[in-house]
């Protein structure tokens, strides 16, 4: 169908014949001409969509199973076909993501090495390996107190940072984990 529409096109613009549009796009005359001769199945469409707004969450093979039952004589490929054409299919529904656990409110950071925090960021390679960067940040200046890249972070590695960071600076009140298990 679009290339009948380009083929179209192409004619009223350049105001050549469609044996000519046909020969430049490369599409046989007998496709270009050819008319359907398919019965729309009306009534089986209208049915099938009356059925799926009823039943807004059915797919095409439960809405076939209702079909037969009322009588239609209907192949399941024929249905999904149609299904698809009318645009009926059933959209996948967003699930909220629910904490496992109620969150506890934290109080903010009044001083510097009072709070911090840490958590994992994770980005991809042009050669495709994932390389994982820890990171601490103080809460109330929202300085980055340590970094540390690599292609994989060991505990000992984490240990590792969180060392040298506290001789660097003061050891804080508390370490806010936002990593997820």
């Amino acid at each position: 169908m679009r290339r009948r529409e380009i083929i179209d096109w192409t004619r009223e613009t350049y105001l050549v014949s469609a044996r000519a549009a046909c020969s430049v796009l490369q599409f046989p005359r007998s496709s270009y001409y050819y008319q359907s001769r398919r019965d729309p199945r009306v009534a089986l469409r209208m049915r099938l969509k009356e059925l799926a707004a009823s039943r807004p969450r059915f797919g095409y093979r439960r809405l076939h199973l209702l079909l037969r039952r009322e009588g239609w004589k209907v192949n399941h490929k024929v249905i999904h076909r149609l299904y698809c054409e009318e645009g009926l299919q059933v959209r996948t529904r967003k699930r909220r993501k629910v904490a496992m656990q109620p969150r506890l409110k934290l109080d903010q950071a009044s001083r510097m090495d009072e709070r911090w925090s840490m958590d994992f960021v994770t980005d991809q390679l042009a050669d495709g390996r994932y390389f994982r960067v820890f990171t601490v940040v103080d809460q109330f200046s929202r300085e980055c107190v340590a970094l540390h890249a690599a292609l994989s972070i060991r505990s000992r590695d984490v240990g590792k940072v969180l060392d040298t960071a506290i001789r660097r600076r003061s050891a804080p009140e508390a370490i806010t984990c936002a990593c997820y298990v």
